[in-house]
């Protein structure tokens, strides 16, 4: 397979959640492949450490700072985005809360109510922008960061997991309807990766050694494991691929795992 099919030059694509882990290796590799990459996330710190890694590699980045559960910021991301760099062409959902860890009966409503407004509402409203901004520039890519607990939810991660599943029937739903744009739109599901988003289960050995012991691969993932499977749906290479979930999780859910 030619590496061209690979190739994002003269493309623009957002990255949400870019300061750190799945955000930033995944902002890195599609900036490796030639594509203009739009940092994003709530806060500016990190993002330009980020977009300096990504300049001095000859990438080229931009910073915008904007949350990823406000609509006004969303607006303001996409159209700035495009006065920016002239179009968009790739959107990264990353952006993700999980502000509960425990019984999913005792999720204070308030953190239910945060959940769905970043993991779940975030997501739906900024492909809808992105969707119909790709539409006017003849088509694009959408990919949506899901989990495994969108397929089987983890213990103690009950709404998180609930926004999750969410995430890859949105996913579908997107894929179906904006076929007809030329905007095709997938999801990754990555399983236990070593990140600070991660860190109230990879920090803990008591939940750490049993999950370990269950994936096939006998480890967690690496933050740049996961951004080639978003940078094979984003680009050529996946011309023919919408509407599917593409796991990435050391043979987890493959081999019978949870």
């Amino acid at each position: 397979m030619s590496t061209s099919l690979f190739d994002l030059d003269g493309r623009v694509a957002i990255v949400t959640g870019a300061s750190r882990g799945i955000g930033a290796a995944t902002a890195q590799l599609l900036a490796e492949q030639g594509a203009h990459v739009v940092l994003v996330s709530r806060k500016p710190e990190g993002l330009e450490a980020v977009r300096e890694v990504i300049v001095a590699s000859g990438g080229k980045a931009s910073v915008i700072v904007a949350h990823g559960g406000v609509s006004e910021d969303l607006q303001r991301l996409v159209r700035d985005t495009v006065a920016q760099c002239g179009r968009l062409d790739i959107l990264v959902n990353n952006a993700a809360t999980n502000p509960h860890y425990g019984h999913i009966a005792e999720t204070p409503m308030g953190m239910v109510d945060k959940t769905v407004q970043v993991n779940l509402r975030g997501y739906f409203e900024l492909s809808s922008l992105a969707a119909r901004q790709m539409k006017d520039n003849g088509g694009g890519a959408i990919v949506n960061i899901a989990s495994i607990n969108g397929l089987k939810p983890g213990l103690g991660q009950g709404i998180y997991s609930v926004t999750k599943a969410a995430v890859i029937n949105m996913t579908q739903a997107f894929a179906k309807e904006c076929a007809a744009w030329k905007v095709r739109a997938n999801a990754v599901l990555p399983g236990l990766t070593d990140t600070k988003f991660a860190s109230a289960l990879t920090t803990n050995e008591q939940v750490l050694k049993p999950a370990l012991a269950q994936i096939p691969l006998g480890r967690m993932a690496q933050p740049r494991e996961i951004a080639p499977a978003v940078l094979y749906l984003a680009s050529d290479a996946a011309s023919y691929v919408t509407g599917t979930t593409l796991v990435v999780d050391g043979g987890l859910i493959g081999c019978g795992g949870l």
